[in-house]
């Protein structure tokens, strides 16, 4: 990265912003010289500093020559230096939150019908689930902790690859589809914690250690740091972690971005994606793979009626005037198939996982 004393340098003799060699005697010249227009010194930073920024700058000069001095100067330092990401986590996901304000995953999924609908969706992909498991560092001993496990997509499957299988999982709608689900299979190696991950005490709710913790597109933590020290809590020496999240905008992103304004006067904000849990991970001094991947589903329903009773809960339907934008809306998106309804989709998806116990997590000679 070009170091900033020379971009300024050259800015104070010339219009050509070509970068000039930096020489210490430059630097501190710069220190000196260049000040904000309240004529408040710049705060002294070392060099080493200073050579990892970026620099944007404007003129005052009617004619935009930064030979005629430059108005503003804004330094912006390394990210990983100046930003807590957790922070920006946070804060991402109360804006989310404040923009849906009564969008509560757990209550979305309370009832029976809406966890059956999502189980019954699951095993239409059921070469995604497989792939998920496959791409675990499981043995028959193996002991899985599976967070925000819904209807047992994946816990159910785990089972009859391992020894144990821990469930936590909040919802009271997931969790009678996950019991049913297991008698029919005939599992018997799943407990299950019913709360919400940021209320689960390790010591006190889980049997720890876990060779696998996996956390599939279940994030909707508040705090995604203290949520990620758990699971390293709750984790075997050597065990691993594995994380699914988003990238980039979603499916559900793209309709609620269109949508939310007509629906509810206000704008859509979408909750924070796998660049900032990235971020947070390398802050904790966690260095994880990382895989990107194009996952394609879709969603039937038999009649436009069960559409929208579907969308009236995730689009938070209460008159009828939102009911006739919805169902504007889905007589354009969706396609008439065999009778039914389905709603074709793709979405950008990550996975991130690295093994624990090593003095820089997630970097492990081979």
């Amino acid at each position: 990265m070009v170091c900033i004393f020379c971009i300024i340098e050259s800015f104070g003799y010339t219009n050509d912003s070509k970068p000039l060699k930096c020489e210490d005697k430059i630097a501190a010249e710069a220190q000196k010289r260049y000040v904000r227009p309240n004529d408040a010194a710049f705060e002294p930073l070392s060099h080493h500093k200073i050579c990892s920024t970026t620099l944007a700058a404007r003129s005052s000069s009617k004619h935009g020559g930064f030979a005629a001095g430059i108005s503003e100067v804004i330094i912006l330092t390394s990210p990983f230096d100046e930003i807590d990401w957790n922070e920006v986590w946070k804060a991402q996901m109360k804006r989310s939150k404040e923009a849906i304000p009564a969008r509560d995953c757990a209550r979305i999924w309370e009832g029976r019908t809406s966890a059956l609908k999502f189980w019954n969706m699951s095993q239409e992909n059921s070469g995604r689930v497989e792939k998920t498991i496959a791409g675990t560092d499981i043995t028959p001993e193996s002991r899985v902790l599976d967070i925000g496990a819904g209807p047992g997509t994946l816990a159910i499957p785990f089972a009859k690859r391992v020894a144990h299988v821990t469930v936590v999982e909040p919802a009271e709608g997931m969790l009678s589809v996950l019991r049913e689900k297991m008698a029919e299979e005939g599992v018997e190696n799943i407990d299950v914690v019913q709360k919400r991950w940021e209320d689960v005490f390790v010591a006190d709710d889980l049997h720890t250690p876990y060779d696998v913790v996996i956390a599939s597109f279940s994030l909707g933590m508040a705090d995604i740091r203290a949520a990620v020290e758990k699971m390293i809590a709750a984790a075997a020496t050597g065990g691993h972690i594995y994380l699914y999240h988003f990238a980039g905008e979603t499916h559900w992103d793209r309709e609620c971005r269109e949508l939310w304004p007509k629906l509810h006067d206000k704008e859509y904000t979408p909750g924070p994606k796998s660049d900032v849990l990235y971020n947070v991970l390398y802050q904790m001094g966690i260095y994880p793979s990382v895989r990107t991947f194009r996952l394609l589903h879709t969603q039937r329903f038999g009649s436009m009626e069960v559409a929208m009773e579907h969308f009236r809960h995730q689009y938070r339907i209460t008159t009828a005037e939102q009911k006739a934008i919805v169902r504007e809306h889905l007589g354009r998106v969706l396609k008439e198939v065999n009778g039914g309804f389905v709603l074709p989709a793709s979405s950008t998806r990550v996975k991130i996982w690295w093994e624990t116990g090593s003095q820089e997590d997630g970097l492990v000679e081979s």
